[in-house]
């Protein structure tokens, strides 16, 4: 690990951790590689950091072990820069800065699974449409899935706080959060009208932040007949900047959704979501707009 500064205390993995991310370029890099932007040029752009900057910030991630270097051409070689395990690991700090920022700086602090139509993280989410999704795969009860279905020209992600087979494994206060109630509805509203959807062309799967084992056991108890995926790890909040809030001990994706084409590409993005059933309506009106 290279230090570019001694640390006050040494056993402080608060001060070593910083040494390696504590520059506002240096998250912003790793935010938007998280998000598929992996080339210099790209990244340059994007982030409008000078390339001076840039090269000396992408430098120091490789060397720290944060960030792969990889050629994707030859004559000229040229690279790109990939996420390692070590970089990957950093996804809970970055949505944990965002979750914080969301709460605490543009709004009041309110534990909440829903937000303001008003409010700058849903106009962060109505900007997703044109935005594409990296490769990524996501565990589910067979094993590691694309969210994106291979087979079909459009998914529907609906994305949710957490459902459960037993009433007592929801968090205490669950039922107080606003937003946070009615993951069984939900499921069971798409599970219900999973026909409709396979009839327009599109895939559903529902996706929460919730342990695989969990998800399974509420699949099964409701036989909703398409995969719930786990993103315990954060992969897909991060690469879409989804919000999220804090309940039980865990990071919770809030409600929403979101249709896919099979480019990967962000068709439309439903959020805040408020009534279930006119939720599910609009994912269905969005495919068969997609689809026209």
């Amino acid at each position: 690990m290279t230090h570019r500064s001694g640390p006050a205390d040494p056993h402080c993995a608060i001060a070593a951790a910083l040494d390696v991310v504590g520059d506002a370029w240096t998250l912003l890099i790793v935010r938007d590689i998280a998000r598929g932007v992996r080339r210099f040029d790209a990244l340059q752009a994007e982030l409008g950091v000078s390339r001076k900057v840039l090269a000396e910030r992408l430098k120091s991630l490789v060397a720290d072990g944060v960030l792969a270097r990889e050629p994707y051409q030859q004559r000229p070689t040229r690279h790109e820069y990939l996420l390692t395990p070590r970089g990957r690991a950093l996804l809970p700090v970055l949505v944990g800065l965002q979750d914080w920022g969301d709460g605490w700086v543009l709004g009041d602090g309110t534990t909440t699974a829903t937000a303001d139509p008003g409010s700058q993280e849903a106009a962060r989410v109505r900007e997703l449409p044109g935005t594409k999704l990296p490769e990524l795969r996501l565990p589910g009860a067979g094993g590691p899935v694309d969210p994106v279905s291979a087979d079909r020209p459009f998914t529907v992600l609906y994305c949710f706080p957490g459902a459960y087979a037993r009433p007592e494994s929801y968090p205490p206060g669950w039922s107080g959060i606003p937003g946070a109630p009615g993951c069984t509805l939900e499921s069971c509203t798409f599970r219900d009208r999973h026909a409709e959807f396979a009839a327009a062309g599109a895939a559903v799967h529902g996706v929460s932040t919730q342990r695989p084992d969990e998800q399974a056991e509420f699949a099964a108890k409701e036989r909703l007949g398409f995969p719930l995926l786990s993103d315990d790890g954060l992969m897909l909040s991060a690469a879409l900047r989804l919000p999220t809030f804090r309940a039980g001990g865990a990071v919770r994706l809030k409600r929403l959704t979101l249709v896919l084409d099979a480019g990967r590409t962000v068709r439309a993005a439903l959020y805040p979501v408020t009534d279930i059933e006119q939720s599910v309506d609009a994912a269905l009106r969005a495919v068969r707009d997609a689809t026209g």
